[in-house]
């Protein structure tokens, strides 16, 4: 059986969707350096300890190995932090994924699927933002997202390479069986933050800007279940290994919900009161990202069945009581 290879699958979509992969019978192999993963998250699935940025390490990986395809979540992906060291996220995110590409043209590997973002929009003129809107991304870590997608082409038309680009919108929950979930430092997601001030573990929920043209006037987004997640990487790459073409998806549910609708469903789901304490706005911070996963359905055939906000919250919520204070790589 050949082996699907699976960069960054120790973190927290990789993780999830190696769980996927095991699931439809689909042998996986995860490497990651784990700087931001865990060891155990990867469950019972092969695994190298090796890094992007060293081509030995990615060479070592896959000789010897039969590969049907690779799919590529691992990249540094803090936004804020791409716009204070635009260096790490151009040379790091760019650079490994040509290693990447460069291993796998010389074991004949041709199917990719990449974990891209609804930040190559940046800020969108429609909502809900359909595959065919402009990339104008606001952010150095959404450039090069875009920037990928852009050599995943050229790497189409000068070797044949066939990829998927996924333009995820706002990931967010955990395995319901509360065995994998969100565990990031710093946490900058929305959701695990308000579930750690419900916890206790923090002071006030901070919410950044309250004049957007909103209902409320918080940010609205698109929350999309890990495990919905998970299963679009399966139903991409059955895409490619069937079709053999390339093609780019919108990842998301085309509903949104604001910051505070957000807050309330955790307070309402956690039974306690989270305090809010309003800041200005960040920036880059649009007022609004709806996907429109219309295409994603029609042509993939997958549907967000885990999505609605409650399901989201009450997972992650299940997550964070039973993690570990402390998780070791």
């Amino acid at each position: 059986m050949k082996t699907i290879f699976v960069t960054g699958g120790a973190g927290y979509i990789g993780s999830h969707t190696l769980r996927a992969l095991r699931a439809s019978g689909y042998q996986t192999l995860c490497f990651d350096n784990l700087s931001t993963g865990f060891r155990r998250f990867a469950g019972d699935s092969p695994f190298v300890l090796g890094d992007l940025g060293n081509a030995g390490e990615i060479e070592a990986a896959f000789a010897g190995r039969a590969i049907a395809a690779v799919i590529h979540f691992a990249s540094h992906a803090l936004v804020e932090e791409s716009y204070q060291n635009p260096y790490k996220y151009y040379h790091d995110n760019i650079l490994n994924c040509l290693n990447l590409l460069e291993a796998m043209r010389r074991h004949g590997v041709r199917h990719i699927v990449f974990s891209s973002s609804c930040s190559t929009y940046g800020i969108p003129a429609r909502i809900p933002i359909s595959e065919s809107e402009p990339l104008d991304p606001v952010n150095p870590y959404g450039a090069t997202k875009m920037v990928i997608e852009r050599i995943l082409g050229d790497y189409g038309n000068a070797f044949g390479l066939r990829s998927v680009s996924l333009r995820y919108f706002n990931a967010a929950g955990a395995a319901h069986d509360g065995a994998i979930g969100e565990w990031h430092n710093p946490e900058t997601h929305l959701i695990p933050r308000m579930l750690e001030i419900a916890a206790g573990n923090k002071g006030e929920a901070e919410v950044y800007g309250r004049d957007y043209p909103t209902p409320d006037g918080t940010c609205v987004r698109d929350y999309i279940h890990v495990v919905d997640l998970a299963q679009a990487h399966v139903a991409a790459l059955q895409f490619l290994l069937t079709r053999d073409r390339s093609d780019i998806f919108n990842l998301g549910t085309g509903q949104g919900h604001s910051v505070l609708e957000v807050i309330r469903q955790v307070g309402a789901a956690t039974g306690r009161e989270i305090p809010i304490r309003y800041q200005e706005r960040r920036r880059g911070d649009p007022p609004a990202l709806v996907a429109d996963p219309a295409k994603a359905m029609a042509v993939l055939g997958w549907e967000p069945r885990h999505s609605s906000l409650a399901e989201i919250v009450a997972t992650a919520w299940r997550w964070r009581q039973a993690r570990p204070l402390i998780l070791q790589p």
